[in-house]
């Protein structure tokens, strides 16, 4: 006589420090999107869960790749199978480069899903459009983000040239730096982190958290070393550690950013030194950063960048 087996119900239980929805791109070789940010991230205490936007056999920066480049559709499927098992509470989405305004509006989509089950969702938006005057997305994007994306996010971290994108004002001084911030308040985040400003020759970055709406932002900066090379992944790893720390840190926003460019400038620190050590010139092309061999760094920072905040 044969007999029904019912099946063995699975459950994932919560994390303690938190619960990350990692969507971002995926390289087989070397680390940009999720292959930088997922690693760092579970070193911080996180459980994180990737969804790869594109699998490329390595970065574009390469003289050539190969892979796949999920859609929008696509994307949903796999929301659609988390909810079918209730496994959709997130206390952070975490999303960088993104290359079609589909795949884009399919993300808007998996934030107020996301945030029905779980109302108190962090959404920590690299809005990874373009550096130094050049767009890496099609223009239509830029509008998303403007509209819809930032009005939703609630940390944002663009560098100099996305910031100057969304806001329509040009960064040619501290102050001006501020003010963009001040504008990006408005159209919703309460935290913003300008990651990388170049201001007569310095580097810098601006960090801005207003904790109530209508208050003055707390507003500060740090001042960050250049690196003579040029790597790839950094802008993912700088925003990875700004949600690890920042969600430790809550109340903190400058010392969330003093960790984390100590920790990131530890890492290209690292990989300059491990690839002159191999004699090859760091100058000469992009740099695969040393993330595995900095875990330390990762987990423990030694602070040697400190914010100093603006009266």
């Amino acid at each position: 006589m044969s007999r029904i087996v019912p099946p063995i119900l699975a459950l994932a239980l919560p994390s303690e420090t938190g619960r990350v929805l990692s969507i971002q791109s995926h390289t087989v070789q070397g680390y940009v999107g999720n292959k930088s940010a997922v690693f760092p991230l579970q070193l911080l205490g996180y459980d994180v869960d990737p969804i790869n936007s594109v699998q490329f056999s390595n970065h574009t920066g390469y003289p050539t790749f190969k892979g796949q480049v999920l859609n929008g559709q696509q994307l949903w499927e796999l929301i659609e199978g988390l909810e079918a098992n209730d496994l959709l509470y997130y206390t952070h989405l975490l999303t960088g480069y993104i290359g079609s305004v589909s795949f884009l509006n399919t993300v808007l989509q998996v934030v107020n899903k996301l945030r029905s089950v779980n109302p108190k969702l962090t959404y920590v938006c690299d809005p990874v459009m373009g550096d130094e005057g050049k767009l890496y997305i099609p223009q239509e994007l830029v509008t998303v983000y403007r509209e819809k994306v930032v009005p939703v996010a609630s940390m944002l971290t663009p560098n100099q040239f996305e910031a100057e994108l969304l806001t329509g004002y040009r960064i040619v001084s501290e102050r001006d730096g501020r003010e963009v911030c001040n504008k990006l308040h408005d159209a919703g985040p309460s935290k913003v982190v300008i990651t990388s400003i170049n201001i007569d020759g310095n580097l810098l970055l601006i960090g801005s958290h207003q904790k109530e709406k209508g208050q003055a932002p707390e507003q500060f900066k740090i001042l960050i070393p250049k690196i003579p090379a040029y790597f790839t992944g950094t802008g993912d790893l700088m925003t990875a550690l700004l949600l690890g720390w920042s969600n430790k840190h809550p109340d903190n926003l400058d010392k969330a950013a003093e960790l984390a460019v100590s920790s990131l400038q530890a890492v290209l620190q690292r990989t300059v030194n491990d690839y002159r050590s191999a004699e090859f010139n760091p100058q000469s092309s992009s740099l695969e950063i040393r993330l595995i061999q900095s875990q330390d760094d990762v987990r423990n920072p030694q602070v040697n960048f400190e914010a100093e905040r603006f009266n």
